[in-house]
């Protein structure tokens, strides 16, 4: 079942169905706000609550609202880089021989005031608070950091009021100018939608119609687009928002990645219909959530508040998915940063190798699936004579395959193929480690791959990754048969649900010795 919304765009018939797509949408929003003619099929439809700037993918608002681990992190830096340089200016004796009574309250007020920061949720960065508050807050806990540091210091018997008095000076000073920065970055991420969520409606109910409203007043909520199944019956549009299609046009739509949640605006108490949507949509990664309202509407105001509530992840507490995105992300922009300077020279020779072993060009792209539906452009050596490159992957690789190049050969065995696809991970596209990227319309015999297991689609639930799970466990390259392609979504799954640092540095650590040590999976 859906968690209740409590607790927590498109298709209209047939022949509109390709001109409402994300780009139509945004089309029609745009003629909205500058007062031009939309199309003749789009001028049906009046503009929702929708805004141009708002059209960011899953990928790029994940990105803004994993922002605060950065904020923190420069934080930590600039607050010990002040320290140590105050210890180094006014300690007597040189930091290196600087005595315990000097070092020691310096060091605990800014320990004690980073954890205070974390703590108290100063990086939540509230949309109703005003940014003296904001500013008033960091000065009273650099305050209460200094106070600590005084106390210690006379618990030693020994108080160095210069240098807590400079300590604390610096330490304001720069965490002034650096919260100046996050409360404006903040601001233009509001402004751009990168803040605000993106909600799509199934049904078109009073439900729907009182949620529309509401999310029209407020302003920071922005409903994309309404699916029911009974298109018969339902309207072209609900308070604005065009009806799109039924939950089976949902369920392939472009718009997915653009929708952070999608929420059933029917009546609980239709249990048949709400577990026959539950069961269909909770095959797709986007978070499913049931509308409960009540006559007055207070569910279901303060459903949207939790809605519209700022995404910005949190700092404390347990460790959730996204402290856990924070640290895929670092991991993947120091290591794969590495990574692609050292490989630079491998990769500069394999490229003129290929130029020289076959006609065409050193680089082969094709359109993948990624994070969340999204459709990204992954990059490889090519292995393949030009004429017989498969963009599709509508013929799955076999052993002796003729379309494959000498050169190509040595490269899939050992998958240096993939090496550059390590700039597709520091442009935040793909990561290090992660169910492998497959083609856009891969089919398995006749039949689409995703068509083949029901769950194919949490997959998308992460970033795809150069190697995986999947990868070391013998699930590699095509699949030929409905069990490969079992077999891969159950381990891809398993991947994303169980997903660590340490799982990923394992991952990476065996990934080398074991591609190279297997001679019998085609690639």
């Amino acid at each position: 079942m859906p968690n209740s919304l409590a607790n927590a765009v498109p298709e209209p018939s047939s022949d509109a169905a390709d001109a409402l797509d994300a780009a139509g949408l945004q089309a029609m929003a745009r003629a909205a706000v500058s007062g031009e003619t939309p199309p003749a099929d789009a001028a049906t439809h009046r503009r929702g609550p929708f805004r141009p700037g708002v059209w960011l993918n899953a990928r790029e608002r994940a990105r803004a609202r994993l922002s605060v681990h950065y904020f923190h992190a420069i934080d930590v830096l600039c607050v010990a880089v002040v320290t140590l340089l105050a210890l180094f200016l006014l300690t007597p004796e040189g930091l290196g021989d600087a005595r315990v009574a000097d070092v020691l309250p310096v060091i605990t007020g800014a320990a004690v005031t980073l954890g205070l920061m974390r703590s108290i949720d100063i990086y939540r960065f509230g949309q109703t608070q005003s940014d003296i508050l904001h500013l008033g807050a960091v000065s009273g806990l650099v305050a209460a950091g200094g106070v600590l540091a005084l106390t210690i210091g006379a618990l030693l018997g020994d108080i160095h009021f210069t240098l807590i008095l400079v300590w604390g000076a610096l330490t304001l000073v720069t965490l002034y100018g650096l919260h100046l920065c996050w409360l404006e970055l903040i601001r233009r991420m509001r402004e751009n939608g990168a803040l605000t969520p993106n909600v799509v409606l199934v049904g078109a109910t009073r439900h729907a119609e009182s949620m529309i409203r509401e999310a029209m007043q407020r302003r920071d909520l922005n409903i994309i687009g309404v699916f029911d199944d009974r298109m018969a019956r339902s309207p072209r549009a609900v308070e604005g928002v065009p009806v799109l299609g039924d939950s089976e046009a949902l369920m392939a739509h472009r718009i997915l990645p653009y929708v952070d949640r999608i929420v059933l605006a029917i009546d609980p108490r239709a249990e048949e219909r709400v577990r026959d949507l539950t069961r269909r949509l909770t095959a797709l990664p986007n978070p499913v959530s049931l509308l409960v309202d009540t006559e007055d509407g207070r569910l279901r105001a303060a459903a949207m508040e939790r809605l519209a509530r700022s995404r910005l992840s949190r700092l404390n507490g347990q460790i959730d998915d996204d402290r856990r995105a924070f640290n895929k992300r670092l991991q993947d922009l120091i290591i794969g940063g590495l990574a692609l300077v050292l490989l630079a020279p491998v990769i500069a020779i394999i490229a003129l190798l290929v130029k020289l072993d076959s006609r065409g060009p050193a680089f082969f792209r094709q359109r993948r699936h990624g994070f969340n539906h999204e459709e990204i452009v992954v990059w490889k050596f090519r292995t393949m004579k030009q004429e017989a490159t498969d963009a599709t992957a509508s013929r799955q690789v076999t052993h002796d395959d003729d379309r494959i190049t000498r050169l190509g050969r040595l490269l899939r065995s050992t998958s240096l193929d993939e090496l550059p696809q390590l700039v597709n991970v520091l442009k935040g596209e793909m990561s290090l480690v992660g169910p492998r990227p497959h083609a856009i319309g891969m089919k398995t015999g006749q039949i689409e791959s995703a068509r083949l297991v029901a769950d194919y689609a949490h997959r998308h639930r992460i970033k795809p990754g150069m190697t995986g799970w999947a990868a070391i466990h013998g699930s590699r390259g095509p699949l030929h048969t409905a069990q490969d392609v079992r077999r891969r979504v159950q381990l891809d799954v398993e991947y994303v649900e169980r997903q660590s640092l340490w799982m990923d540095l394992w991952i990476m650590l065996v990934t080398v010795p074991v591609l190279l040590g297997d001679r019998l999976a085609v690639r």
